[in-house]
């Protein structure tokens, strides 16, 4: 899930997932005191108990609906555990802690969990913080919860879906609910530098191999530079996802393609209520957006 559109790339590159974590984590441990920066909900979240991130309030009302709780409460995961896998510096954690949820975040980012664990401190919420590889998830947790939550630019930055998930059915609580949304897969299979025309240019289907990337950039600011600038990538088809978490014994609840991404992943979306989507007359041809959920019976 690149951040700009001029960044180098390559194809077909056999890593171990041990390289592939030290890379991303190079790359990710720099981008965390730009974020720290950049992002409002580090200035926003402390100032009001009930404050969201896009992120958070476009997934709230399709949690509370699943989960059973009323559409207009303000706290519909109140009494719930859940743990968030990748949570970077933990604004959306906080955000689903603002919600109601008992939470704890897991990243393999140490730099970015003590960024977090300030946000927690000074939002007066008592979050559990988790250094981990997300394929460790389960283990470092050392516990089950109701929900898992992972959104917006999770599974990419690695290639074996099955263990991760593995690591969520071992987390959930018998009747526990996992919510996934990220970019659709086929949006980000299209060429994300051509602003004339939807162009099919990167892999949809999974082949083992990374994609290589080498970008200075990051998402958060156009001004300032990563000091590791190559990440690795792994893309996922719709039925990958489905299938590794079909294969643990999870029922799907919920597939949604919807139209809309809080980033323009392609230089062709324009501004709309709640992110970005295609032009109007385009907004029909590719999905934007993936949103899974599934149930441990």
């Amino acid at each position: 899930m690149q951040d700009n559109s001029d960044a180098a790339h390559s194809d077909g590159h056999h890593i171990s997932h041990e390289e592939g974590v030290a890379v991303n984590r190079a790359n990710w441990d720099d981008r965390v005191p730009i974020h720290q920066r950049h992002y409002d909900g580090l200035r926003i979240l402390p100032q009001d108990p009930l404050a969201l991130t896009d992120v958070v309030r476009r997934d709230l009302p399709v949690l509370a609906r699943l989960l059973g709780a009323a559409a207009d409460d303000a706290r519909p995961l109140a009494g719930r555990s859940l743990a968030h896998l990748q949570c970077h510096i933990g604004t959306d954690t906080v955000s689903l802690a603002h919600a109601g949820a008992s939470v704890i975040g897991l990243d393999f980012s140490e730099p970015a969990l003590e960024v977090a664990a300030r946000l927690s401190d000074a939002c007066g919420i008592d979050a559990r913080w988790v250094h981990s590889d997300v394929l460790d998830a389960a283990a470092a947790i050392g516990t089950r919860v109701d929900v898992v939550y992972t959104s917006i630019g999770t599974i990419c930055w690695f290639r074996e879906l099955d263990r991760w998930a593995a690591q969520i059915a071992e987390l959930l609580e018998p009747g526990g609910l996992l919510y996934y949304r990220d970019a659709h897969p086929a949006m980000l299979a299209l060429d994300d530098a051509n602003a004339e025309a939807l162009t099919l240019t990167y892999r949809y289907f999974e082949n083992g191999t990374a994609l290589e990337w080498i970008d200075d950039t990051t998402y958060a600011s156009d001004g300032e530079r990563v000091a590791h600038p190559r990440t690795l990538e792994w893309p996922h088809s719709v039925a990958e996802i489905v299938s590794a978490l079909l294969g643990v014994g999870l029922r799907i609840v919920l597939l949604d393609e919807g139209t809309v991404l809080e980033w323009d992943a392609h230089p062709r979306m324009v501004a709309v209520e709640g992110g970005y989507a295609l032009p109007e007359h385009e907004r029909l041809l590719v999905p934007a957006s993936l949103t899974i959920a599934a149930v441990r019976d």
